[in-house]
């Protein structure tokens, strides 16, 4: 009896201490084990040199300092960026440039630069120079490394923009210099709000629809356009190797700008008003030109109206002239593509874009170039006589690439693929690239006939990457060489013209992952890197790739990951699920498995992997497939199909007596919030769920959201069917969500998750709501991310772990359960 009265006054003592902290302000940091995954450093990324001899290991920031994110910051026309350092937010930002030499192994670290973070690195045509900027508190420079005499120099000392634009410089193709935008506004005084004179705000619509996602931080006043214009206005320059800048052209709102490749040209869009308060930047009225380097226009390719009318639908595009681009294979060929369709895919044409071109000196008047059956995507260049077209169509998930002559693009076009653009299993890769004479970047060509592919090799035992020689005369395909168990090895880069010589990125479950050559005439492997194991702590883990099917019979895969040193003499385990679901017009390809089972245990802090230092199992990215085949589309079920890959993944870990059906919880970041919700308002599976960055009401998103093209007045019921936030009473298990309270993200605006734990609260739901101060759709503050390691850490404790039995309470100190205890771990609070 008294042990029995013990175990209820300790639960007693336990929710009391809940309730005492769970309102505690402050960042938390987690258990030790979980705190290093933050720290841990990832692999490099890595650009291989023009002439494959230098391999430059670019050092990632990770995370950042909360002081960081507190730095002032602007947020205009769908934009967010440093007004300090004219500059947008990035993730892709570096801490330190390494270069090995790729025959010797030999290292070059890039030092003698300023305190500050580097980002846009790139390699000159030539592979001489290494460049990049580097963003310091109040400006960004751009600097430039030297591999012959081993030197780092400073560029330029005028601040370079890259508000709109976010590419602020690019090489010459010739590699004699470069062309920046510099910020001509930088270092005056900004806008004033207070010295603007009030007045009504007025939007007026024409009666013309303008169906348009729920886009933030858009332009909502007077005072936000003329911010956007100070910040988007940039000046344009030659800059010289040897640092000297000659302007090209006025000041202009730079949208966009591309070198030709014969080094003489450019393609200039420049912003124009009348600006939006409804749509992104990107889809304001636009002058395109072609200047020569003076800036004197040779050629205005259009006047691009605002386009805030363009035809609801994911393949629907602005009418007139779009996508301007250099030919890769000319000196000077400017190609554009134009809808012969309004801009909608749903009408009926029998091509729905057209290509045109027109070369230098911009005199004759253009020539059609292709006919193009779809919406066009993309042309890869060789040369002259062989170029890849891409074209694509949402309704069908249809993406079809033919070999073209650029002589005659629409004779003798061959079919190189035709597929669903979600089909793993027939994916041919990505051809590889190299530089042409002119210095650009195109598709190898060997021989005037060979190209080649790398891709993952999607199959029913996981993917397999492989490196393929593609023979354009014959259109077909022989495999060169294909990654095999116990690895999982993918090409990254070719260091010859047969394929028999490569550079690969190679890993285990066991190993992490190290760059290598690969010979196959000499049937050799070459360590070029030796990275340590970035998770010590983490060794000893398990990974299983689990098979399983869906009551309708889909084909479902998820990746399993155990504790170490588990034994499973010791029962079931508590089970943590991570997924995202995905839109499928077909069951076969929606059964495809598109991963590794040979893959090394990635331990990062943003998913679920660090909790099995807590002696929870892992089921990662279980697959969520909701399809839509014929004429169904996939949100039609949604619900239905969703609980159903929800429950197969619970039965198959049950039945293998792994998972503890009682102690199994589900979670998921943006989409897999609006997931988490919905299979908690409509199954009883799981104990708990864990909801980051999500959207719970899709009335607030009314034209459209993930692959929803109907708006909400056209399929209500869908809307309203898919909303948690609509089923909230029906909510039967405690949700935790965390949200950045800046989230810029289409759809979900941090009151998404607000209006979900109100209704929530409201209806006596048990919920617990985290906003992330500074923070966008990811977040990047160390702060953050520890706090929201430790939100995690504590809410599967509270639900997934059980309490001590008899025998352990026996053990107790009482004395432990003081309320006034202050000897313990502090950042042990109780949840």
């Amino acid at each position: 009896m008294r042990k029995w009265l013990f175990y209820s006054m300790m639960v007693g003592w336990l929710l009391m201490t809940w309730g005492a902290h769970a309102s505690d302000f402050g960042y938390k940091v987690p258990s030790s084990n979980l705190a290093k995954v933050v720290d841990a450093e990832l692999i490099p990324q890595s650009k291989l040199s023009t002439d494959g001899r230098w391999l430059a290991l670019l050092k990632r920031r990770r995370v950042v300092a909360l002081d960081e994110l507190t730095l002032p910051e602007k947020a205009l026309a769908g934009i967010k960026f440093n007004p300090a350092t004219f500059m947008r937010n990035s993730s892709r930002m570096y801490s330190a440039i390494e270069l090995k030499h790729v025959e010797t192994g030999s290292v070059i670290k890039v030092s003698g630069l300023p305190k500050g973070k580097l980002r846009d690195v790139q390699w000159a045509s030539n592979s001489q120079f290494i460049s990049f900027i580097v963003e310091q508190h109040s400006k960004a420079t751009l600097w430039l490394f030297d591999i012959k005499t081993r030197t780092v120099r400073q560029m330029t000392t005028t601040t370079l923009n890259g508000v709109v634009n976010s590419t602020a410089y690019q090489w010459l193709p010739d590699s004699s210099g470069f062309i920046v935008n510099f910020a001509v506004n930088h270092g005056k005084p900004q806008l004033s709000e207070s010295a603007q004179q009030p007045a009504p705000i007025i939007q007026q619509s024409s009666g013309v629809k303008a169906p348009a996602r729920t886009y933030q931080n858009l332009l909502s006043n007077p005072f936000d356009e003329a911010q956007f214009k100070f910040f988007a206005q940039g000046q344009l320059a030659k800059l010289s190797l040897d640092g000297r800048a000659k302007a090209i052209g006025k000041p202009t709102y730079l949208k966009s700008f591309s070198i030709s490749p014969d080094s003489t040209n450019l393609i200039v869009g420049m912003i124009d008003e009348p600006f939006s308060y409804q749509v992104r930047y990107s889809r304001f009225a636009t002058v395109w030109q072609v200047w020569g380097m003076t800036g004197f226009p040779l050629y205005e390719l259009a006047q691009q109206p605002l386009a805030d009318t363009i035809p609801q639908g994911f393949d629907s595009v602005r009418t007139g002239p779009r996508e301007f681009q250099w030919r890769k294979d000319k000196g000077a060929t400017v190609l554009w593509a134009e809808a012969q369709d309004g801009g909608n895919m749903k009408q009926t044409a029998e091509h729905h874009d057209y290509l045109y071109s027109i070369s230098s000196p911009f005199k004759r008047e253009p020539e059609l170039f292709a006919k193009v059956k779809d919406r066009f995507s993309s042309i890869q260049w060789a040369d002259e006589n062989i170029a890849l077209l891409t074209e694509w169509k949402f309704a069908s998930r249809t993406v079809r690439t033919s070999v073209i002559s650029p002589r005659n693009a629409d004779e003798r076009r061959v079919i190189f693929s035709e597929r669903s653009y979600n089909d793993a299993y027939n994916n041919p890769g990505r051809f590889i690239m190299t530089k042409n004479d002119l210095g650009v970047g195109v598709l190898k060509l060997v021989g005037g006939r060979y190209l080649f592919l790398r891709g993952n090799g999607a199959s029913k035992e996981g993917n397999k990457p492989f490196l393929d020689r593609y023979d354009v005369k014959t259109n077909s395909t022989t495999r060169l060489w294909q990654s095999s168990a116990p690895y999982y090895e993918r090409v990254r880069a070719m260091l010859d013209d047969e394929g028999l010589r490569f550079i690969t990125l190679r890993e285990s479950k066991l190993e992490q992952p190290n760059f290598f050559i690969r010979d196959l005439t000499f049937d050799s492997l070459t360590q070029l890197t030796r990275f340590v194991h970035p998770y010590p702590e983490f060794q000893g883990i398990t990974k299983e790739q689990i098979k399983y099917k869906r009551s309708d019979g889909t084909q479902l895969t998820g990746n399993l990951y155990l504790p170490a040193n588990y034994d499973p003499s010791q029962g079931p385990l508590p089970v943590l699920m991570w997924a995202y679901p995905l839109e499928y017009k077909n069951k076969q390809v929606a059964s495809q498995v598109r991963e590794s089972p040979y893959a090394f245990p990635y331990v990062g802090y943003w998913g679920p992997m660090p909790y099995l230092a807590q002696g929870i199992a892992v089921f990662d990215d279980p697959k969520m497939p909701i399809i839509g085949e014929g004429a169904q589309l996939p949100n039609d079920n949604f619900r239905s199909q969703l609980v159903a890959s929800a429950k197969a993944a619970v039965d198959v870990l049950v039945d293998q007596g792994i998972a503890d059906p009682k102690r199994i919880a589900i979670g998921g970041h943006s989409y897999g919030a609006f997931m988490v919700a919905n299979l908690l308002a409509h199954s009883d599976l799981f104990v708990a769920g864990i909801a980051r960055s999500g959207a719970y009401n899709r009335s607030l998103t009314p034209f459209g959201f993930q692959g929803e093209e109907r708006d909400f007045w056209q399929a209500q019921g869908v809307y309203a069917n898919m909303s948690p936030f609509f089923h909230v009473d029906k909510i039967n298990e405690p949700m935790l969500m965390i949200h950045g309270a800046e989230d810029p993200n289409s759809g979900t605006f941090p009151m998404q998750s607000q209006r979900m734990y109100a209704a929530m609260k409201g209806l006596g739901k048990e919920a617990r709501l985290v906003m992330l101060p500074h923070e966008g759709h990811s977040y990047r503050a160390k702060e953050s991310i520890l706090h929201v390691l430790w939100e995690q850490e504590q809410w599967l404790k509270k639900y997934l772990m059980p309490l001590p039995n008899i025998e352990e309470i026996d053990n107790i100190d009482l004395t432990l359960l003081a309320p006034n205890n202050s000897q313990g771990d502090p950042n042990s609070t109780l949840y």
